[in-house]
């Protein structure tokens, strides 16, 4: 956890070049780059990364996690489509990066993390007050969090086996989740939409590698 949290005009400077990055990228969603540029992503990390925080690259956050890349987290926020005061389950905490971009756009996110120890450290998560949109909770991912349910969106950061059950059931007809399918190294990611007799329609996008989506919960 680092001590010093100044966002300097350099670290915006990086910023905005990181979102001109995106932008070649095929990122064309405003909504989802103005997050990108204004949330400073070196606050995630430890201030030794400060200069290469925003190179568009993933970092490692402990208990066997990353800071996913920044194409990645922007990749899978233009799929999920989010509007204002959209509720979004997020699979995955890790660094409550992708949890804050969701927020600054509007969007009420219900996050789970498996691990206590980061689920710990989120507890003191420097930009917590300014999203009180962000609610937290300790527990295993492939259960959701039915008493909670349903959602408009589900966001899913780690490599799933398969699409979990339980999810689909937490997700409103007409409801998306974003999912990257597939054991092993690579992984597609998929766009899931609910239709009214509960059954899914897929939409099958590009390949990325995710840290394996684990059931249960790690002390």
């Amino acid at each position: 956890m680092r001590k010093d949290y100044l966002d300097t005009y350099q670290h915006k400077g990086f910023r905005k070049r990181l979102v001109e990055l995106l932008r070649t990228k095929g990122i064309t969603d405003e909504i989802v780059l103005e997050a990108i540029n204004t949330i400073p992503r070196h606050f995630f990390l430890d201030s030794a990364f400060d200069k290469i925080a925003y190179e568009d690259r993933a970092f490692e956050i402990g208990a066997n996690q990353t800071i996913s890349q920044p194409y990645t987290v922007a990749y899978q926020s233009q799929l999920l489509q989010v509007k204002k005061n959209d509720k979004v389950l997020e699979i995955g905490t890790g660094s409550v990066y992708q949890s804050s971009v969701l927020a600054e756009m509007g969007a009420w996110v219900y996050t789970i993390e498996r691990q206590k120890k980061l689920y710990d450290e989120q507890k003191n998560y420097y930009l917590r007050p300014k999203y009180p949109n962000i609610k937290f909770f300790y527990g295993d991912g492939f259960q959701g969090l039915p008493a909670y349910a349903p959602f408009d969106k589900i966001i899913i950061t780690a490599a799933a086996p398969m699409i979990p059950p339980k999810l689909i059931e937490q997700l409103k007809v007409g409801g998306m989740m974003v999912i990257p399918l597939n054991e092993g190294d690579i992984q597609r990611m998929l766009r899931i939409t609910k239709m009214a007799d509960g059954s899914i329609q897929q939409e099958s996008f590009e390949a990325f590698s995710f840290v394996p989506m684990l059931t249960g919960k790690q002390d």
